[in-house]
């Protein structure tokens, strides 16, 4: 399988791919991004992640050449010369080129970028028995600061500090919380918390990326019958939950068996957790053929 970048209408081998140095994402993290999931040759949630994109162009500013439909057709077109049956897409739009903060100095046409690829978050093993996680001392970015509905290149400095930490103590995740001390999400994934036959995740007013995996495990389970809600949660809500499984499209549904040290329940993938496994493996047979 070749993996292929497209990149403002070139493309070229992963190896010998090239943009600006004066990228302004290259420069000030000034750009978007969508972790994208191929399937069977289909493209998992497409739509979904290019509406939320678009919507992150609108908010920052970006002065967007190409329209949705468009990206979306390159976008297919290139896994069909990618070739590829199962992978992940890497799609970047930044704002434009050149050195200085201010974007009227710079040239504004925006980079955009699709990568071909492949991406595994966990071991098989982790898949089976479930993730040891750590509370970490870095939080999410206030939304005062920057809506965290926007998927921002420069927004995931923060995480990447707290996986670090995670990294330090060996954990498989690091559990992220807002200033207010409440539960927003861990450093790639959203959470959810199981009570009974009650499924809880973090509102998105808590702080969180509203996750495109997220939203479809959210609509999986309530179609299933289980009763779903967003809240607001605290550390306390999951050392007395009974399960617990994070989301996101490279992680896709894991459970959670523990955060600092102490089990989640009886400290393994619990039935919820695992029928929810189920569904969401069910539903990525269907998406955007190439």
């Amino acid at each position: 399988m070749p993996k292929l970048v497209w990149l403002n209408g070139e493309i070229s081998p992963l190896e010998s791919a090239v943009t600006s140095v004066a990228d302004h994402a290259h420069l000030y993290g000034d750009g978007l991004f969508e972790g994208i999931r191929i399937y069977g040759r289909k493209v998992f949630k497409l739509d979904e992640h290019l509406v939320r994109l678009y919507h992150g162009c609108a908010y920052l500013g970006f002065e967007m050449t190409m329209a949705l439909d468009e990206l979306k057709a390159t976008l297919l077109d290139v896994c069909a010369k990618a070739d590829i049956n199962d992978g992940y897409i890497r799609l970047n739009v930044t704002r434009g080129t050149g050195l200085g903060l201010d974007p009227k100095s710079i040239n504004r046409s925006p980079n955009i970028m699709i990568m071909i690829n492949t991406l595994a978050l966990y071991s098989a093993e982790a898949y089976e028995s479930g993730l040891h996680v750590v509370s970490t001392s870095a939080r999410v970015i206030p939304a005062d600061s920057l809506d965290p509905r926007v998927k921002c290149i420069g927004r995931y400095a923060s995480n990447i500090l707290a996986k670090t930490e995670a990294n330090r103590v060996g954990a498989g995740e690091g559990l992220m919380l807002n200033h207010q001390g409440q539960i927003a999400e861990c450093t790639g994934d959203n959470i959810f918390l199981i009570k009974g036959k009650k499924i809880l995740t973090p509102h998105p007013s808590c702080g969180i990326l509203e996750g495109v995996t997220r939203n479809t495990v959210m609509k999986l389970a309530a179609s299933a019958g289980y009763e779903v809600e967003e809240t607001v949660l605290t550390p306390f809500d999951v050392f007395t939950c009974d399960e617990a499984f994070l989301t996101g499209t490279a992680a896709e549904v894991i459970a959670m068996v523990t955060l600092d040290g102490k089990p989640i329940g009886n400290g393994k993938p619990g039935p919820i957790t695992k029928h929810v496994t189920e569904l969401f493996r069910e539903e990525t047979k269907t998406g955007s053929a190439f």
